[in-house]
C-alpha cells in the first residue's frame, strides 16, 4: 500500500478512512485531526491558559505534546490516587513529560492527603472507577478555578467517546446523552472543558505515541478490570474488523444529530454544595459525600 499524500511506501494503514501515510504524512494527518477538532468547536486559542489533565497514558501525554508543538500554553495536571505500584509509575511518565516540554505540572497527592482511591471507594460502596471520576471531575474544576486556567482538557478520544455513547443509549440515560459533546461550555462554578482528540482512535493516538517516542505506561489501570466501558469498547472493535469506520460514522453522525436530543437536557447542577461550595445537583456535592466515609463523624449530619 502507498502513502495517500506521497505515494511512498506506507507504513500506517487507516482502514476507517480507507487509506494509508508514511511516517511524515501520518503525523501531519494527526496534527490536522487535533486541529480540526479545535477549530470546530472553538475550543481554545494561543492566547489562554490550557490546563492539560494527565494520566501518565499514550492519551494524554500526546495530547500535551502535541498541544505544545502545535503553539498553545498549556500546563499539565496529574492527581495521584494513591493505587499501589501504578501509580508511582504514571506519575514518572507525567513527570518525564513535563520536563521534556519543559511546563508546568501540577501533582494533586489525593492518596496520601485523604485515602487510596481503591479503600475510600470500598467504604462508600462504590466502584473503584466510579470514585475514580468523582474525584478527578472535581479537582479538575477546582485546580482550574484556583489557578485561573481558561479551559481544562482531556485525552479521550473516538474509542472513549463512542464507548460512552454506546453505554447511555443502552440505558437510554437521555440527559447523559444530551450533555455528551467535545464541548463543554464555562457556567457559573464550572470551568469550559473539551476533548481535543475525539476525532482519533486509541490505535492512531498509539502509533503517533511510537513515532515521537513518547514513553507512557503501558499497563492497564488495575481498577478498570471490571468497567463496562471496557466491555462497549471491545464490542465496538469486533464491529469495527468487519466495518471499518463503525465507531467515526456512529460517533460523528450523533454529533451532527444531537438536537434530536435537546428537549431531553436536564439542568444536571442547580446549587453549590454548602460543605465546599463546589457546583452540584444537591445539597452536598458527590465529593464531598464520598470524602465523608473517611472521618469519624460523617460530614452528612454537619
Amino acid at each position: 500500500m502507498k502513502c495517500k499524500i506521497c505515494k511512498d511506501i506506507a507504513s500506517i494503514a487507516l482502514p476507517r478512512h480507507n487509506t494509508a501515510f508514511c511516517n511524515k504524512h501520518f503525523i501531519e494527518f494527526f496534527y490536522n485531526q487535533v486541529k480540526k477538532a479545535i477549530s470546530q468547536f472553538k475550543m481554545f486559542n494561543h492566547k489562554q491558559k490550557i490546563l492539560v489533565c494527565v494520566s501518565g497514558g499514550k492519551d494524554s501525554l500526546t495530547l500535551w505534546e502535541v498541544l505544545i508543538k502545535l503553539g498553545y500554553n498549556a500546563d499539565g495536571l496529574y492527581i495521584d490516587l494513591g493505587i499501589e505500584r501504578y501509580s508511582e509509575k504514571s506519575k514518572r511518565m507525567v513527570e518525564k513529560m513535563a520536563e521534556k516540554l519543559n511546563k508546568k505540572l501540577i501533582v494533586i497527592d489525593f492518596g496520601k492527603q485523604y485515602a487510596p482511591v481503591n479503600i475510600i471507594a470500598k467504604k462508600a460502596r462504590r466502584t473503584e472507577c466510579s470514585a475514580c471520576g468523582i474525584i478527578k471531575r472535581y479537582f479538575f474544576n477546582t485546580v482550574a478555578i484556583e489557578k485561573n486556567y481558561d479551559v481544562v482538557v482531556t485525552g479521550h478520544n473516538l474509542d472513549d467517546e463512542a464507548a460512552r455513547l454506546l453505554g447511555n443509549i443502552l440505558r437510554w440515560n437521555l440527559p447523559f446523552i444530551s450533555k455528551q459533546y467535545p464541548l463543554l461550555e464555562e457556567e457559573e462554578g464550572l470551568k469550559k472543558k473539551v476533548k481535543p482528540l475525539f476525532r482519533l482512535t486509541e490505535q492512531e493516538i498509539a502509533a503517533y505515541a511510537f513515532l515521537n517516542k513518547i514513553e507512557y505506561i503501558k499497563d492497564e489501570c488495575p481498577m478498570s478490570r471490571f468497567s463496562t466501558t471496557l466491555l462497549y469498547k471491545k464490542v465496538l472493535n469486533i464491529i469495527e474488523i468487519d466495518s471499518p469506520g463503525t465507531k467515526h460514522f456512529f460517533y460523528l453522525e450523533f454529533l451532527r444529530n444531537k438536537d434530536i436530543f435537546k428537549e431531553n437536557t436536564n439542568q444536571l447542577f442547580s446549587q453549590k454544595c454548602k460543605i465546599c461550595g463546589y457546583i452540584s445537583k444537591t445539597q452536598i456535592c458527590s465529593f464531598c459525600r464520598l470524602i465523608s466515609y473517611l472521618e469519624p463523624k460523617s460530614i452528612l449530619q454537619i
